[in-house]
């Protein structure tokens, strides 16, 4: 296991909640906020760890935040050891991002009847790390050369096609609007040709591809709640962390729907009663494309990666001519 600095929360919860409300309530959605502010050279990307793995769950959005509020291009990430242990150091002055992990205790206490009893307490830890651009000295591999993005036509994405197809989730097409229907298990969207690009047809599909996940065959999640409630306004934000997650792996850049800003207001709400809501969504996000890429022809050997309170796969973003997206 690698050695992590620790770093005292007061509230790892709230922090965090509290940075997402703040970009909430200036209209940004903060899991899309990458690509519009044209960080990482252009590129959708996930934040990595000083050893090429990817950062995963509510650990995406927060470095992602902090990426584009302060225009970093690397999407490399080290503690103040790992910067040394590489050849390099974190530049005087910087200022840490907080990352953090999942941890429990056991206590033992007694019961009603007098009986030790075992009880385990889950826990968030966090720790310090910097930004490839905040660090000198570190190996020229850490900071790739720039590729420009493919030209997007108006054809199918073939990838994303085939990635989609692998799950055998049954897709109709017509009508003006995107939505998946659980009573009948299946995903409808409007014709190819109503979306004014590739890369929005496609983000619209993921978007609803991860409330296809949540069906009581597969992740069992209530998507019982009618339009305007809050439990509606909560599988929303769900689909919308997990399409974020898979545009990112797709290689799809998404662009903010606008159908989704009414969400804004009731995602306030939610977030402001309950501040752990937010790690819950993303972990729910995190096992949704975890899952869909279970389905693909090489994800036999990675079926226990949703356990854990990170993320890590991307997509969402819709462009119907006036879509409804449920």
């Amino acid at each position: 296991m690698q050695y992590r600095e620790k770093v005292e929360v007061n509230d790892v919860y709230q922090k965090i909640t509290d940075r997402i409300i703040s970009e909430l309530e200036q209209g940004v959605q903060p899991w899309f906020k990458p690509w519009s502010g044209g960080n990482m050279a252009g590129k959708v990307v996930l934040p990595l760890r000083s050893t090429g793995e990817e950062y995963r769950g509510i650990n995406i959005i927060s470095l992602w935040m902090t990426a584009v509020s302060a225009s970093y291009s690397c999407n490399y990430w080290f503690t103040f050891k790992q910067a040394l242990a590489l050849g390099g150091n974190v530049r005087k002055g910087e200022k840490g991002s907080l990352v953090v992990y999942a941890n429990s205790i056991t206590k033992t206490e007694q019961n009603k009847e007098g009986e030790d009893e075992t009880k385990t307490i889950p826990f968030l830890k966090g720790y310090t790390v910097f930004n490839g651009d905040q660090c000198d000295g570190l190996p020229v591999r850490f900071y790739p050369k720039a590729e420009p993005l493919p030209v997007v036509t108006a054809q199918r994405i073939d990838s994303a096609e085939a990635f989609f197809d692998a799950t055998g989730a049954r897709v109709r097409y017509g009508g003006n609007r995107a939505y998946y229907a659980p009573s009948l298990d299946h995903i409808q969207l409007p014709p190819f040709e109503s979306f004014r690009d590739a890369e929005s047809y496609t983000a619209t599909k993921a978007h609803e591809f991860i409330h296809w996940t949540g069906h009581k065959s597969r992740l069992d999640r209530d998507l019982s709640g009618s339009f305007g409630t809050m439990d509606y306004a909560k599988e929303e934000l769900v689909a919308e962390l997990g399409s974020a997650f898979l545009c990112a792996d797709l290689k799809i850049t998404p662009e903010i729907r606008e159908d989704h800003a009414a969400y804004i207001a009731t995602w306030l709400k939610v977030l402001k009663d309950d501040k752990r809501l937010i790690f819950r969504a993303a972990a729910q996000a995190q096992k949704a494309a975890d899952l869909l890429h279970n389905y693909q022809p090489s994800a036999e050997a990675t079926q226990d990666k949703t356990e854990t309170l990170e993320v890590s796969y991307h997509p969402s973003r819709a462009a119907v001519s006036v879509p409804t997206l449920g």
